[in-house]
This record gives C-alpha cells, structure tokens and sequence, in this order.
C-alpha cells in the first residue's frame, strides 16, 4: 500500500505579505531588501514559511508583527501562486495576503533592522521574483473590496476627518472625489461617529473628528444595509 508520505515531493509552502499604509494622501508598500540568497539584495515582499504549528493566519500576523510591531490587523487572502519555476531557489508555493496598518503604528526601529522603506505605490519598480504581480493583483483586489465594505477604515488612526477619508479614497482610487456628492455619500451611510475635538492643522475653522462605528455598522448590515460607495 503506497502513503503519502512516500511522495518524493519537495516544496516549500509560504506566505508573501503585502503591508499598505496610508499617509500624505498616499497609499504606501513596505518593501524591504532580500538578505539571503538568491536573489540577496534584490527589493521585496516580507515574507516566511508556513511552520508546522501554524495555520495561514498565524503565519501571516507572525510575519506583519515581526516587520512592522502591528497587531491585529486587517488582513485578506489575495491569491496563490504555484508557478513551477516562479523561484529559482526551491519549489515554492506562495499563497499572498494583503495586510492594512495605521502607518502611525508602524514601529519606526524596524526600518533599520530589515533595511525596510515605506514606498508609494505608483513608485514602486522592481521587484524580486513575481512581487509585482502580487502588489498589481493586491491593489486591484483592495479596490473591489472598497467599494462594497469598510475596509478602507484600517488605514486611517482610530480618529480621522472626513477630508482625510475622501484623500483616503482618492488613494486607492487614483482619482479625485467630488466632495458635496463624498461628504453626502458617507452621512447618509450612518456610520461615523462624531466628536467634539477638530483638528485644526490646515485651517483655522478646522475639521470635526469622527471614527468608524463597526457596532452600527454590524446592526445596519443585518438590517439589509448595502455599503456601495463608489
């Protein structure tokens, strides 16, 4: 009787994280610089290897924790990879996960330590293996996902002004917002929750904080409510 296991198959399993962050109206990549062979050098995705007490999500907030200090994050599976000749290195699968941080949160002692940089999107070059094409198909997953739920929220600290929500939105959509048709938009949804605090750093009349409320957010989706935003 033939078992699995006396399948001369040797193959790797990882995971490749695409870390984004948003600041100065721009959405930002975390991109590092590969310091093992081959390949070494080369400009990266953070990545790691799927051990044998994890599952996926362990692996990956294992992975975004150890490069950037962030816990609890969003995060989304974005597609597997299994090209046969995809790293020269070993047979490697790698199933990719976007990650979104509060950039505010990033742990700035480990640009240092993993020769890390924060990068626009647009400015991104090249990358190693098939990176780019994992940041491409990340970004046009983060775009669907945008339209039709709250997931832009993550990238923004817990308070945030409407106006850096609609430069938020302008990010990932690579293009500029009406903003009586933005404001009316996200009002009508119900689901921000002022304070009395502005923040008057670019205008002296300055603009009212608010943060999401997922709790009515939940409520409202139980209700039948539908978060189509663009």
């Amino acid at each position: 009787m033939t078992h699995f296991y006396q399948h001369e198959h040797r193959l790797f399993v990882s995971v490749d994280c695409i870390i984004l962050g948003f600041k100065d109206h721009e959405i930002n990549v975390l991109i590092i610089k590969r310091k093992f062979e081959p390949l070494k050098g080369g400009r990266s995705l953070m990545g790691g290897f799927v051990r044998k007490n994890e599952n996926l999500y362990e692996t990956v907030s294992r992975v975004v924790a150890e490069y950037t200090g962030v816990e609890n994050m969003y995060m989304e599976q974005v597609h597997t990879y299994g090209d046969i000749a995809r790293d020269p290195g070993e047979r490697v699968i790698s199933i990719v996960y976007y990650a979104l941080i509060d950039m505010l949160q990033f742990d700035e002692k480990l640009k240092k330590q993993y020769d890390a940089e924060w990068v626009n999107i647009n400015d991104v070059g090249s990358l190693i293996l098939d990176h780019n094409q994992f940041l491409n198909d990340t970004i046009k997953l983060l775009r669907r996902r945008t339209a039709t739920r709250p997931v832009g929220f993550n990238l923004l600290p817990e308070k945030f002004t409407v106006p850096q929500l609609q430069s938020l939105y302008e990010a990932i959509y690579q293009r500029p917002l009406d903003k009586r048709n933005f404001r009316k938009k996200i009002f009508e949804m119900d689901i921000l929750e002022k304070f009395d605090e502005k923040d008057k750093s670019s205008s002296k009349r300055g603009a009212f904080y608010y943060k999401f409320d997922k709790e009515k957010y939940d409520r409202r989706l139980e209700d039948g409510f539908d978060f189509s935003f663009i």
